[in-house]
């Protein structure tokens, strides 16, 4: 058998985004403590619970399986809280933009979502400081059901860049 030899040109790809002059780029002078966020809602399925399940390794029938979440009590299938958490990252990595960083990101499960059912994720900035040259932003984040009650609770914290 006879073997045959590739070589292959790696070309470098332009950078897609433009430093620092990027539309829609969040600077640290951009906010101020008490700033909200643009809010991000989700409509997660049984499909995607079920993708996430997958993706993530838990399989806990509540999240997919209606039946068995009845006989542990629960009204139906329930959202996965690391897949809110995960919608919350997307909120918070969605507004920081690509010059932003995420340093930190923790939140405490307050009560359920059912797939089928919008949930909105908000934000709102709590404090803003300089820390080791990093321009730095704590934010209060949450999820809400349809009925505006508030289901999980966190906390974030950023690095935004700096205009100056």
């Amino acid at each position: 058998m006879q073997t045959q030899e590739r070589r292959f040109t790696i070309q470098p790809i332009a950078p897609t985004v433009q430093p620092k002059e990027m539309e829609g780029q969040v600077f640290y002078e951009d906010v101020n403590e008490g700033t909200e966020i643009p809010a991000l809602t989700k409509h997660p399925t049984t499909r995607q619970l079920v993708m996430w399940a997958g993706g993530s390794g838990d399989f806990y029938e509540i999240h997919y399986d209606k039946d068995f979440a009845r006989s542990q009590g629960l009204d139906g299938v329930i959202v996965h809280g690391r897949l809110k958490l995960a919608f919350m990252g997307q909120l918070i990595t969605d507004w920081i933009g690509t010059e932003g960083v995420l340093k930190k990101l923790t939140c405490q499960y307050r009560g359920m979502d059912v797939p089928d059912q919008d949930i909105t994720v908000k934000g709102k900035v709590t404090k803003k400081y300089l820390k080791n040259g990093e321009h730095s932003v704590e934010l209060d984040v949450s999820t809400e059901n349809p009925t505006g009650e508030k289901t999980t609770l966190g906390t974030a914290a950023v690095v935004l860049p700096s205009r100056g």
